[in-house]
């Protein structure tokens, strides 16, 4: 009853953590007896565990992301004040993101939750731009008007490279798209017209002074890594070209959650109680629930045929909760008549020890059935039969849906040809891991495509804003070479994801401020020391935002924290080394 409630709460996953805690309530009541112990398996229990560790990762992470750079701002700022609000675009960003999301979708994704922590990195960004950058004597909104062409630049930059996640067709990654440019948005006009009405009068950040000569003697002495550089780039290609194996991983199983042991304990229990497996699958379609129901008969012939064959160890079908109409018919016709069942019990009995009369209601009974009204859904209700039944005969559209799964298949090609050759009926063989593997290998290369008409975006938006095609170079020079280096250090470590994609993009996000800010032209020596400070603050903020990521558990979470944690270091540095603005100390000067 507890498995067939389980399967019954379907793909609600709050429904079927409130079934799995009633199973662990109900065993914990009994009490213990000797080593009795509580083993639960299956997609239901997966969905719910998966979910509680993106939960669960997302936000100890996200926890141990705010404490840290909050205690870098307070730090750095030493106001209690500025490191609140500081916080205030960020926490703004990812209130619209899960309203945005909430209202588009209906729901927000399990990996949408993990991706939250990522605007901490991504959002206070914008908040240490201004305030690393003010100065005692100068309004706020006076410095925000010199940094924002710039700034605004990044954020528009940002928003064309998530811009592509809308259009996937995998839901996880929309989200992520719609999440992203929501967010970034609200952060942006969050630190434009609220922050600088509420920065204290006369603030300055102290700390740039302590730590400018520093920043700018590794700016100064960055140009000499031009051929580290280089090397770097030719080894990561080399890497890319020389790759064994596929570079991107169409494995979908290579992304769950679920630790090995959980998967192995599954397949135990699974052979042990003799359930059907979760990959292999009959699916046939049919006009109406009585053909279903017939062709479902059908089936399980060939099945029981290849079960003897050896082709697989068992499998079920919805025919057995409910035969068809035509076949409790046969079975009605097949009951012997009263007077000839009765004598061949007679005969069957003779010389046992039996009371005379012991099988009157057997006979009594045996008798009825040959006139009673033949079963239907309806007389299921209320049973267990029918919670079976229902998830494995489904109304689709206007017809029907009737699955066969399967378990212990040892040759999926012998019984798909056996399957095939039944030509009454409407039926295939899938194989769900196949299938998902495809589907996912579809996603990526459609993240792909849609990554690559995002950076096209990108290079229309710098050349409109910047030009001059010499600094779109400049801005365009670092990011490539980050993204180069990053793809080849991920490669190096195994097949790239889905989710390896993503972690480009915000890299790449990233990226374009520092390497705007370093091509941005600056009135003074003091503002270029302010423009260096901030960046560097700004990508220590990022790479401990998103850094912690890949300590997570989850492969998603992993995925994209390592991707954008080398993406950020590496954009920083190339944006430093690459940098042809002249004297590092005084920049490009220019009245604003």
């Amino acid at each position: 009853l507890l498995v067939a409630q389980t399967r019954a709460a379907g793909y609600d996953i709050d429904a079927q953590e409130r079934v799995l805690g009633a199973i662990r309530g109900a065993f914990s009541q009994t009490g213990s007896v000797g080593e009795a112990k509580l083993l639960l398996t299956g997609p239901g229990v997966f969905s719910v565990s998966s979910r509680a560790a993106i939960k669960g990762d997302a936000l100890r992470f996200s926890l141990i992301a705010t404490l840290l750079i909050g205690a870098m701002i307070l730090a750095f700022y030493r106001s209690p004040r500025v490191l609140g609000l500081s916080l205030v675009p960020v926490a703004s960003g990812a209130a619209a993101g899960v309203a945005a999301v909430s209202l588009g979708f209906g729901s927000v994704h399990g990996i949408t939750l993990g991706f939250g922590v990522t605007l901490i990195g991504e959002g206070v960004d914008y908040a240490i731009f201004l305030f690393t950058r003010a100065t005692a004597g100068v309004a706020p909104r006076e410095t925000l008007d010199r940094i924002w062409p710039t700034l605004r630049l990044g954020v528009l930059t940002s928003i064309c490279g998530f811009s592509a996640m809308l259009f996937s067709g995998f839901s996880g990654l929309a989200q992520l798209g719609l999440f992203s440019v929501a967010g970034l948005v609200v952060a942006a006009a969050v630190t434009r017209w609220v922050l600088p009405a509420l920065i204290p009068p006369g603030f300055t950040a102290a700390a740039v002074a302590m730590l400018a000569p520093a920043a700018m003697a590794a700016l100064r002495r960055a140009p000499l890594m031009r051929y580290p550089l280089l090397i770097a780039m030719v080894l990561a290609v080399a890497s890319l070209a020389l790759h064994r194996g596929p570079l991107w991983s169409d494995d979908l199983s290579s992304l769950s959650p679920v630790p090995r042991a959980d998967q192995l304990l599954d397949q135990q229990l699974r052979r042990d109680i003799g359930a059907p497996d979760v990959r292999y699958l009959v699916v046939l379609s049919a006009g109406d629930e009585e053909t279903a129901l017939r062709e479902s008969e059908s089936v399980a012939a060939v099945l029981r045929i290849a079960t003897r064959a050896g082709l697989l160890e068992g499998y079920d079908s919805p025919a057995i909760y409910l035969p068809s109409r035509q076949a409790q018919r046969a079975r009605q016709a097949a009951l012997p008549a009263p007077a000839d069942l009765r004598r061949n019990l007679q005969q069957a009995l003779r010389g046992l020890p039996y009371r005379p009369g012991v099988f009157e209601p057997f006979l009594k009974d045996a008798a009825g059935a040959r006139t009673l009204p033949l079963v239907d859904r309806a007389s299921l209700q209320g049973t267990n039969f029918a919670l079976k039944l229902d998830t494995l005969l489904v109304r689709r559209g206007p017809g029907w849906a009737a699955m066969l799964p399967l378990r212990g298949v040892t040759d999926a090609a012998g019984i798909a040809r056996e399957i095939s050759a039944l030509s009454s009926t409407r039926s295939v063989l899938l194989d769900l891991k196949s299938e998902s593997d495809r589907l996912y290998g579809d996603y990526r290369r459609e993240a792909l495509t849609h990554s690559a008409l995002g950076a096209a975006a990108i290079v229309a938006l710098l050349c409109l804003g910047l030009r001059s095609p010499r600094r779109v170079f400049d801005v365009l020079a670092p990011l490539a070479a980050a993204v180069v280096i990053t793809t080849g250090v991920l490669a190096a470590a195994g097949e790239l994801s889905i989710f390896h994609v993503v972690g480009l993009l915000l890299g790449v996000a990233g990226g374009a401020n520092y390497s705007l800010f370093f091509d941005r032209q600056v009135a003074s020596g003091l503002d270029c020391e302010r423009t260096v400070v901030s960046v560097v603050f700004a990508c220590v903020s990022t790479i401990i935002g998103f850094g912690l990521l890949s300590f997570s558990s989850v492969p998603v979470l992993n995925a994209i924290g390592s991707t954008v944690g080398i993406g950020a270091a590496l954009a920083l540095a190339c944006s430093a080394i690459l940098n042809r603005s002249g004297d590092p100390i005084h920049g490009r000067h220019k009245s604003p």
